[in-house]
């Protein structure tokens, strides 16, 4: 892999402090470990389906990207721990050579688990003294430490999601792990609108901290007044649409998206089933009720247009969601350790606020934008392996903003650009509205 100094400062910008750089690091690797403690070997071997990856592969996978692409290059002496594990746990990088094919991840049952672990701890240990204080570690290896920090954050959302498509797939619906409950009483709140003028803004991310490639570069956009909804639909309102006939209503669908919830016979979101005469869900914690006030989840991006049109409005732009995001605090229902464990994994109801604040920006839910997955203008992708991150994806995808209840806190930004096929729904992903204000 190849990357210049100057795709470096361009594309990626890093922590220079390799101590505090550490820290983060070594907190991130925890974190991943504390969430497959309660899996079973068999847990995480087990590939559901060709979108997800089973859990072993995923530890292993990061633990891959830091091997090839930050100790062989950069840690003198570094030992392979096995020249096997490019072929079983390179994802997409076309420049490292073959690998495993994605949807046949499922049937490596060697390396065992007992191994992947060793192996991360083979890894962990060259990253300890490569980022010693007295090492002098290459500014270009701090880079890209940091992007494979950020890369293990997305795979632990991607960890949680999968794990929950495999649980729901099995007879016995077990539950990942209990949650803490709401600590505060539900009650509907009612949905407002926000209006927001038009005109020229500086869209994009532009600072010193870490941020994606295609978050950038900044630019200007034109955006007309628009008005933005100031929560997230909710399960009760999708129940609504359920009821009026929306899975069965063609004049709400896009074609492709119509002809798919017809193959597919979708009837309500993914995870919705009926028990006991009553709709309830699945989640990490198990089956159990549907939150009505809790924001919808597990929904494409056909799903939430045809939402949209049935509730007489649209979805936003992205560019509209993040100039709307630019006063709101980044902070919300996100994955997170605390006193009492792991946070809810779970989305949960709007909490009352001012009247003009937007509720719900980060957490709970990423939400689908009516924007395609496409490159800022001026948008060039870095050199060598690192390059084939994110660009070569930007074709048939759409543009979701914000967080869920699953992704890392830390781990998200007003610029943060996730995206998806539109036919996707094994994420966390809802939707907000949005309208015109003529």
């Amino acid at each position: 892999m190849v990357m210049t100094r100057s795709a470096e400062s361009s594309a990626f910008a890093t922590l220079r402090d390799g101590t505090l750089l550490s820290q983060r690091l070594g907190e991130t690797r925890r974190l991943s470990l504390e969430l497959v403690r309660t899996l079973s070997a068999e847990d995480m071997t087990v590939q559901v389906m060709p979108d997800a990856s089973p859990t072993k592969w995923h530890l292993a996978h990061v633990t891959w990207f830091f091997e090839t692409f930050v100790l062989l290059r950069f840690a003198r002496g570094y030992r392979l721990f096995d020249e096997t594990y490019n072929y079983c746990f390179n994802s997409y990088y076309e420049s490292q050579g073959g690998r495993q094919p994605r949807h046949a991840r499922g049937v490596l049952t060697r390396p065992s688990m007992e191994q992947v672990l060793a192996y991360r701890a083979h890894v962990d240990e060259a990253l300890t003294h490569l980022l010693a204080p007295d090492a002098g570690t290459d500014p270009e290896a701090l880079s890209l430490v940091e992007i494979g920090l950020n890369h293990e954050q997305q795979h632990q959302e991607l960890l949680l999601t999968d794990i929950l498509a495999l649980f729901a797939s099995s007879p016995l619906r077990p539950a990942y792990r209990p949650v803490s409950p709401v600590l505060y009483a539900v009650e509907p709140v009612t949905l407002g609108w926000i209006e927001y003028a038009g005109g020229i803004h500086d869209v994009g991310y532009a600072g010193p901290e870490f941020s994606w490639d295609n978050e950038g570069p900044r630019h200007e956009a034109l955006l007309h007044g628009f008005r933005l909804a100031d929560r997230l639909v909710t399960n009760a309102e999708w129940a609504d649409f359920i009821e009026d006939g929306g899975y069965r209503t063609a004049s709400l669908w896009l074609a492709d998206g119509w002809a798919l919830a017809h193959r597919e016979q979708w009837s309500a979101p993914l995870y919705w089933e009926w028990r006991d005469d009553c709709r309830q869900v699945m989640s990490l914690s198990g089956v159990g009720p549907i939150e009505g006030e809790a924001p919808v989840a597990h929904i494409s991006y056909y799903e939430a247009d045809a939402y949209a049109r049935w509730a007489g409005k649209r979805l936003p732009t992205e560019f509209e969601w993040e100039v709307a995001a630019q006063a709101v605090p980044l902070a919300g229902n996100m994955l997170c350790q605390g006193a009492s464990g792991l946070s809810s994994m779970r989305p949960l109801p709007a909490l009352r606020a001012a009247a003009g604040l937007a509720r719900q920006m980060f957490g709970d839910v990423w939400e689908w934008t009516q924007s395609a997955y496409l490159p800022y203008p001026g948008y060039k992708p870095a050199q060598g392996a690192i390059g084939e991150y994110n660009g070569k994806f930007m074709v048939s995808q759409h543009v979701l903003r914000g967080a869920s209840c699953v992704t890392p806190e830390g781990h998200t930004r007003r610029t943060y650009r996730n995206f998806f096929y539109p036919h996707q729904r094994w994420q966390f992903s809802g939707l907000r509205l949005a309208s015109d204000l003529s």
